[in-house]
């Protein structure tokens, strides 16, 4: 196995020290190392190496990041395709922009807090027991969320990714290959995250439910790209268009709904005070519906109170709707009866009776 130490860097770099310059002068100089693809499973004191800024050490047997806290001008640091199962010992590498850490054994993004120029975060496709998900720790998002433009969880088991929603300043969301199920909670974080404007959801469920990609359109207006293909103007006017269509309908509907009950309360109560007996007509054959409204007449004009008290209207409306059926029931003989049954009615038989003698 190998170690990376500064002998090796100068040693591998070919540095060759000018007249009166150490070694620890030269490494100085330097800003760039590449040791990817060398078989280096630890990382030793770099700290000789003050101006470095890029370091290259993907596709390693790296376990644990050590040694790193001197190399305080590091701005890119590519470690994946590791061992590595803890992110750690990174705080003070403030001024870090983009960290690399795919194809490693990471359960937890964690252990980034204080990375306050931190730009781009890879984290996909770690090695993860069967049944795991990649998880969020909320302090290190809390931490990147005025920082982070870029993120990368593709190939991670991740079925829900509300708790995104905090990194308000994302721009570029790539969760390839996951098990994202609802479009609804696709809609929620879309509508906190104001400044994304390219999200990639290939390869998870959620991209075969109906009308996906149209509701994600509609419900962002900062998304110019998804899934790899464009958002034009004018599927977005459309897609509009269609809406505003769509809703105008429901209104409509949700009106004619209501008319259609207070139509139908109206009719109701109009049956309630109205009496409506059938009377037929020999020479015609047809019913003609008589409507008998002494109740409505009767409050109308004057002689029943509205101060009264509800039992004393109850009995006027009983006695008046009385006085309504005794008065349809003389109009009736014995010849305007064309259902057998109404002669059954004791009433219409003493009518019938009377009229006879």
């Amino acid at each position: 196995m190998v170690r990376l130490t500064v002998d090796l860097i100068a040693k591998t770099s070919n540095l060759k020290p000018r007249k009166e310059e150490t070694l620890a002068q030269c490494l100085k100089k330097i800003t760039h190392i590449n040791f990817s693809d060398r078989n280096i499973d630890s990382i030793d004191d770099l700290s000789l190496c003050k101006n470095l800024s890029v370091l290259y050490l993907y596709d390693n047997r790296i376990s644990q990041v050590t040694n790193l806290n001197y190399t305080t001008n590091l701005t890119h640091l590519y470690l994946q395709n590791n061992c590595i199962s803890c992110i750690e010992n990174l705080s003070s590498l403030k001024k870090l922009e983009k960290l690399y850490l795919g194809g490693n054994y990471i359960a937890v993004v964690e252990g980034l807090e204080g990375l306050e120029e931190l730009r781009e975060l890879h984290v996909e496709s770690q090695r993860l027991p069967l049944g795991e998900k990649l998880l969020f720790d909320p302090r290190t998002l809390r931490s990147l969320a005025k920082s982070l433009s870029i993120l990368n969880i593709s190939n991670n088991n991740i079925d829900d990714i509300k708790d995104l929603e905090m990194l308000e300043n994302l721009n570029h969301l790539i969760a390839v290959d996951n098990q994202l199920m609802h479009v609804k909670d696709l809609e929620l974080l879309l509508k906190k995250l104001m400044k994304l404007w390219k999200m990639d959801l290939n390869g998870n469920p959620v991209c075969l439910k109906p009308k996906y990609r149209d509701k994600l359109i509609l419900m962002s207006k900062s998304l110019e790209f998804l899934d790899g293909k464009e958002i034009k103007d004018l599927e977005r006017q459309f897609l509009m268009n269609w809406k505003a269509s769509k809703d105008a309908k429901k209104i409509s509907k949700k009106k004619r709904s209501r008319s259609e009950d207070a139509s139908n309360s109206y009719m109701s109560n109009f049956e309630t005070i109205h009496h409506i007996v059938p009377v037929y007509y020999p020479q015609v054959g047809k019913p003609k519906v008589v409507f008998f409204s002494d109740v409505q007449r009767y409050l109308v004009r004057g002689n029943a109170s509205s101060k009264c008290p509800k039992e004393d209207k109850t009995t006027i409306t009983e006695d008046i709707r009385n006085l309504s059926l005794k008065e349809s029931e003389s109009l009736l003989t014995k010849k305007d009866i064309h259902e057998p049954q109404l002669l059954q009615n004791p009433k219409v038989k003493k009518n019938l009776s009377e009229k006879k003698e």
